[in-house]
């Protein structure tokens, strides 16, 4: 095994959750030495869902607090970090880092491992993701039946098919808060594998789920894309459930600066 000496990063809070202070080449940076040292671990990355989720969702925060790395996914989480005075440098989405994180991992003879989606989604996202990353090793891929992670002996059969493929990173493609809460709960099991939650990120690879357009992204209304797209699915969570950040923000922005921020 490698060191396990822990980084220390500045924390920028969000109601009951953060994202870590740091830059898309920083996070690059952190996961292959995740990798390289065999450190195991998870990467996180929260949007404004996962914010409003974590307001009723304790075990949610426990895996963040678990996390090794947290990337704010969303231009509403920068502009409120920016309102709190405590500016985080981009927006680091899983989607966005997937083809730079892969070719990193070819160039460092990473392997990956592809665990969620549908069996089709996730063999044209490898191929997609060997097209774009040439020499690229995806040691595997698993697509298990829908609630695997409550059934003990499903769960064990998932666990032992990582560890026989032997991957550097494993990509979960789970959604939230089931992949968070899958990461956090068997992160000694799949070590020293790190594991990354990409939420739909193998549906865009795929060519099932169509990205918003970059300007869209860029202007924060990558929610309204997908809802267009997915009206019955998106409808509770971006129009009910997410109108609860305008009360957590104003409570951040009531905060003292000193709370806002923390390193860990």
């Amino acid at each position: 095994m490698g060191s396990k000496t822990k980084r220390v990063r500045r924390k920028i809070r969000f109601g009951h959750i953060h994202a870590d202070d740091v830059d898309f080449a920083g996070a690059l940076t952190a996961i292959a030495e995740l990798a390289d040292n065999k450190d195991g671990g998870f990467v996180v990355t929260p949007n404004v869902d996962h914010v409003c989720l974590a307001e009723e969702r304790k075990d949610l925060v426990a895996a963040y607090q678990q996390a090794s790395l947290s990337l704010a996914d969303g231009m509403p989480l920068l502009w409120l970090a920016k309102a709190m005075r405590c500016p985080l440098p981009e927006k680091i989405s899983g989607s966005d880092l997937l083809v730079p994180l892969c070719r990193q991992a070819s160039a460092r003879g990473h392997g990956i491992y592809l665990l969620g989606g549908t069996p089709d989604v996730g063999q044209s996202a490898a191929r997609a993701l060997v097209a774009a990353c040439p020499g690229l090793k995806i040691v595997g891929m698993d697509s298990p039946p829908l609630g695997f992670e409550k059934d003990p002996v499903q769960n064990a059969q998932v666990i032992a098919k990582i560890r026989t493929a032997s991957p550097h990173i494993v990509l979960v493609a789970l959604g939230c808060p089931k992949q968070e809460l899958w990461m956090a709960d068997n992160v000694s099991a799949f070590a020293p594998a790190v594991a990354l939650g990409i939420g739909a990120s193998l549906d865009f690879l795929a060519g099932k789920v169509r990205r918003a357009p970059q300007w869209m992204s860029k202007s924060g209304l990558e929610w309204a894309y997908r809802l267009v797209q997915e009206p019955k699915r998106m409808a509770g969570r971006y129009l009910v459930r997410d109108r609860a950040i305008v009360r957590i923000a104003w409570r951040m922005l009531r905060m003292p600066a000193a709370k806002r921020i923390y390193f860990a």
